[in-house]
Formats: C-alpha cells, sequence, structure tokens
C-alpha cells in the first residue's frame, strides 16, 4: 500500500468517524488525486478554517475555478457547513475530505467523472 492509499484510508476513516458519512471511495479517490502534492506536505494538506485567507482561497481555487461554481454567499456557507460537520475543534481538517465534502454538497461528483 502506497503512500497516497495510506492517506486515502485515514480520509475515509475522517469521514465516518468524525463527519458522520459513509465515503464514495471512488470519489474521494479522485478528489484526493485532485490535491496534488498538496496531500504529502503537512502545512498544505489541511485547511486552516479559522483563517480567512485559507477559506477564500477554498473558495476561489476550489468552488469556483475547480467546480466551476459562480461565487456568491452560498459557496463561504457551504464552506462553514462542512467545517461545522468536520468540527471547528477538529485541529487537523484534511484538504481532501473538507474537498470532498464540498464536492458532495454542491452535486458537482461529475467535475471529477
Amino acid at each position: 500500500m502506497g503512500k497516497r492509499d495510506e492517506l486515502i484510508a485515514k480520509y475515509a476513516a475522517d469521514l465516518k468517524s468524525k463527519c458522520g458519512m459513509e465515503p464514495d471511495m471512488d470519489l474521494l479517490t479522485k478528489v484526493t488525486i485532485g490535491c496534488g502534492p498538496a496531500i504529502y506536505n503537512a502545512d498544505a494538506e489541511t485547511v486552516a478554517a479559522s483563517d480567512k485567507s485559507e477559506l477564500e482561497t477554498v473558495k476561489n481555487n476550489f468552488l469556483v475555478k475547480k467546480l466551476g461554481l459562480a461565487d456568491g454567499p452560498e459557496l463561504m456557507d457551504a464552506i462553514d457547513a462542512v467545517v461545522e460537520t468536520y468540527g471547528r475543534s477538529e485541529r487537523n481538517k484534511y484538504r481532501a475530505v473538507v474537498y470532498y465534502m464540498l464536492t458532495k454538497h454542491f452535486r458537482k461528483e461529475a467535475a471529477y467523472g
């Protein structure tokens, strides 16, 4: 089992235990691959939910550019909802897990088709 497979298993465990959802492993794998080398960098693999500029980056680079959504207040509302689901007190909010939940929230699985 490679490093990426180990990370995907860790993200799936987070989705089950911390977010209460059964992950679609195929989609989770595609989202993880889509994160690129960021998943191997301790700083980049997590989303700093208390950092407004970090959340803006998630909104602009992921929701608008990757998923093709129009910018609007509902995007930040969705990010807030995902952070709430993950748990505000949860220190490590993995980028792949956040992106996976946002992809599911907006029903944009086709972006990874």
